[in-house]
C-alpha cells in the first residue's frame, strides 16, 4: 500500500510540475509575443519611394523629333525629344540685324555728340550739347537691350532640345511626334534611379526603439535577399484630423472610443546602402522593415527574461 500511496503522490507531484511549467511557458510565450507585435521596431506597412522629374518645355512649338521611348534608360543631359527650330532660328536672325542696326546707329550718335563737343560756344550751344550726350546714351541703351535680346533668342533655341535633368527611367510616355508642346506644360516623367528610399510607418509605440543613424533590413514581398539601410529621419509631424475646421469655422473633433486606442503610424525614412544583385527596385513596391541588428529585440527581451527568472530564483540567497 505504501508503495502505491507513494506513487500517486509522485504522479501528483509531477503533474502539478508540469502544470506549472506549461503555465510558465505559455507567460513567457505571452509576453515574447507582446513584446515583439507591440514594442519591437518592425513593420509590414513599408513602400519604396521614389522622385519623378516632371519635365516640362520651355518654349512652345512642335515635336518633329522624339529621341527616347517607353521605360528607357537615359542619362542626365540626355536629348529627350526636339521641337521644331525654325522659329528660333528665325527670332536670332532677326536680334542680330538689330543688333547690327542698333551698333550703327550707335556709331552715328556718338560721332555726333563728339563733334558737338569739339565745337565752341560760338558754333553750338551748351543745351545742344546735352541733347547730343543724351540722344548717343539713348542709342547705347538700345544697343545694350538689342544684345540681350539675341542673348535670349540663342538661349530659346537650345531649349528647343528637351533634355533629361536626371539619370533615370522614363515612364508613362504618350508623346509622339506632331503633338505640340507648351511651355511650362509637363509632357514627359522621369524616374530619378538615384533617389530610391524606403518610408516605413511604425506605430508610435515602437518609436522609442528607433533612432537615426540606426541599421535596418528591409525585405521585399516576392525577394528573399533582404536590402540594408540607415534611418535617415523620422518624420516630426503628421496630419490631425481634429484640426481641420468644420463649415463654420469650428475646430472638427472626431468622436473616439475610450476603451479602444489604436496607436498612430510616424514615418520613418530609409536611406539605401546596399540592393542585392537580381532585385529591381520598383517605387510603390511593399516591404517589411525592421530597424536595429536583425534579431536583437529578441536577444534584449531573452536576456531581460532571464535576469529577471535568475534574480526571482535566487531571492533570499547570498550573491555569488
Amino acid at each position: 500500500m505504501l508503495p502505491a500511496r507513494r506513487r500517486l503522490r509522485a504522479g501528483r507531484i509531477l503533474r502539478l510540475l508540469a502544470t506549472v511549467l506549461i503555465l510558465a511557458c505559455s507567460v513567457a510565450a505571452a509576453a515574447f509575443v507582446w513584446s515583439f507585435y507591440v514594442t519591437a521596431p518592425w513593420t509590414r506597412d513599408g513602400q519604396v519611394r521614389v522622385q519623378v522629374a516632371s519635365v516640362a518645355p520651355q518654349v512652345s512649338g512642335q515635336l518633329v523629333e522624339l529621341r527616347v521611348a517607353d521605360n528607357q534608360t537615359v542619362r542626365r543631359g540626355d536629348v529627350l525629344y526636339k521641337i521644331d527650330p525654325f522659329d528660333y532660328e528665325v527670332a536670332i536672325a532677326s536680334a542680330e540685324a538689330e543688333l547690327k542696326n542698333r551698333e550703327a546707329d550707335l556709331q552715328v550718335k556718338q560721332t555726333q555728340a563728339a563733334r558737338r563737343e569739339a565745337l565752341t560756344t560760338l558754333s553750338t550751344s551748351v543745351e545742344e550739347r546735352q541733347q547730343y550726350e543724351g540722344t548717343a546714351k539713348i542709342a547705347e541703351a538700345a544697343l545694350q537691350s538689342a544684345k540681350a535680346q539675341l542673348a535670349q533668342a540663342k538661349i530659346n533655341l537650345e531649349r528647343t532640345e528637351v533634355r533629361s535633368p536626371v539619370n533615370g527611367r522614363v515612364t508613362n510616355l504618350l508623346l509622339r511626334n506632331g503633338d505640340y508642346a507648351t511651355r511650362g506644360s509637363v509632357n514627359i516623367a522621369v524616374i530619378d534611379t538615384d533617389s530610391f528610399w524606403i518610408d516605413g510607418y511604425f506605430e508610435e509605440t515602437k518609436m522609442a526603439h528607433i533612432h537615426v543613424g540606426d541599421p535596418a533590413e528591409v525585405a521585399l514581398i516576392g525577394f528573399d535577399p533582404p536590402i540594408r539601410g540607415t534611418v535617415e529621419s523620422i518624420t516630426l509631424g503628421i496630419s490631425t484630423p481634429n484640426a481641420t475646421p468644420s463649415t463654420q469655422g469650428l475646430p472638427s473633433v472626431n468622436p473616439v472610443y475610450t476603451w479602444v486606442r489604436l496607436a498612430q503610424r510616424v514615418p520613418v525614412r530609409i536611406r539605401i546602402d546596399a540592393v542585392p544583385d537580381g532585385i529591381t527596385l520598383v517605387a510603390g513596391m511593399t516591404c517589411t522593415v525592421s530597424v536595429g541588428q536583425p534579431g536583437a529585440h529578441r536577444q534584449d527581451w531573452l536576456m531581460a527574461m532571464r535576469r529577471r527568472l535568475t534574480g526571482e530564483a535566487g531571492a533570499g540567497q547570498p550573491a555569488q
